[in-house]
């Protein structure tokens, strides 16, 4: 039988930072997320290539959402939108995926508005998530993947703590079909 995890009944559905709010993902988001992954969908097409097809539509987006909503009630998985503090809109997203609770562990995924890139908001929203993964989830350990291309990933984890773990050959099939490779990242809790 599982074991229950009395402290995740208790843990934040926000998480504020200087100019952002991070939080957990409401109902009737899903235009709103639709519309962030359309504006950005030559950027992420080969990073998060089921998260673009499964939002190519306001309902499909919806549906996208709620289905992150009961991942996070069942703690498989936990899905923040980011949004900005001044214009109140939504401008990026990050998750934490794959968690193994026996570890326990967890892998993130992201992305943020191209017109917010390279202003230290994504590294606000991956420090305030870390901070939430250690402390409230307890988790032990905390991965991501990039393609081995995608150098402002790499430039972020690196400004996050994460160490270079290792490569990984033909890691991620992109949108085109091609078989792409990853390096992958990790950050052990360290108090």
């Amino acid at each position: 039988m599982e074991k229950i995890k009395k402290h995740l009944f208790k843990i934040d559905t926000a998480l504020l930072a200087k100019r952002i709010v991070v939080r957990r993902f409401r109902e009737n988001e899903g235009a709103k997320f639709q519309q962030l992954v359309q504006d950005n969908s030559t950027m992420i097409h080969d990073i998060l290539p089921v998260t673009v097809e499964a939002c190519r539509t306001k309902a499909g987006a919806e549906y996208f959402i709620r289905k992150k909503m009961a991942a996070w009630l069942l703690n498989e998985e936990y899905c923040f939108g980011i949004w900005d503090n001044e214009s109140a809109e939504m401008i990026g997203f990050i998750e934490i995926i794959k968690i193994d609770w026996r570890i326990p562990k967890g892998e993130l995924a992201f992305f943020i508005d191209k017109d917010f890139k390279e202003k230290g908001l994504m590294t606000e929203a991956m420090k305030e998530v870390i901070d939430f993964a250690f402390k409230q989830l307890k988790m032990e350990k905390l991965a991501l993947r990039t393609a081995m291309d995608n150098y402002a990933a790499q430039r972020l984890a690196k400004k996050c703590g994460f160490y270079r773990e290792g490569d990984l050959r033909n890691e991620f099939r992109n949108a085109s079909g091609a078989l792409i490779d990853a390096m992958i990242f990790g950050l052990p809790h360290l108090e």
